[in-house]
């Protein structure tokens, strides 16, 4: 484990919650229905104020821990494999956004890219819940332009709260 990234870590421990109170998860979680009543994906958001040691000791990358808990979220597990994953790691800086296969498919690295940028931009000025709501929104926009709603009233098959890791 590098020593400053470790350090980082245990200082960030606990500042999942400080960042994304109660009233911060709530505007996420109206951010994400809005959006998914234009388009046809499911939005999960999950934010984690540190690794757990035993990755930090691996030398897990933000993205290898998006994985895991896309997987552990079962973010794959929707009728048209359509779920996307925003993960947010604040000890490393980090946004990852991960998409099924279905969305995937039609959807480039670069559009996430830019809504990570967007993110971070807010999140490095201390704006914790603007950022959050605006990556949301862009991610909304990006499915939506891709993978509109069908107006078939859709099933909500993931959960709309913001998850605390």
């Amino acid at each position: 484990m590098r020593t400053l990234r470790g350090l980082r870590h245990v200082l960030a421990e606990g500042s999942a919650r400080r960042q994304f109170p109660p009233r911060v998860l709530d505007a996420i979680r109206n951010a994400i229905v809005d959006g998914e009543k234009r388009h046809a994906g499911q939005v999960m958001f999950a934010v984690e104020g540190a690794l757990p040691v035993r990755d930090l000791l691996r030398r897990r990358t933000p993205r290898q821990r998006a994985h895991e808990v896309f997987a552990h979220l079962r973010v794959w597990d929707t009728h048209h494999n359509a779920g996307v994953l925003i993960y947010v790691l604040l000890a490393d800086h980090a946004i990852e956004i991960l998409a099924d296969r279905g969305i995937a498919a039609r959807v480039g690295e670069a559009e996430w890219k830019s809504v990570c940028v967007q993110m971070q931009q807010r999140f490095a000025a201390g704006e914790f819940e603007r950022g959050a709501v605006e990556g949301v929104r862009a991610a909304g926009e990006i499915l939506a332009k891709h993978f509109p709603a069908d107006g078939s009233g859709k099933t909500n098959e993931l959960p709309d709260r913001p998850i605390v890791l």
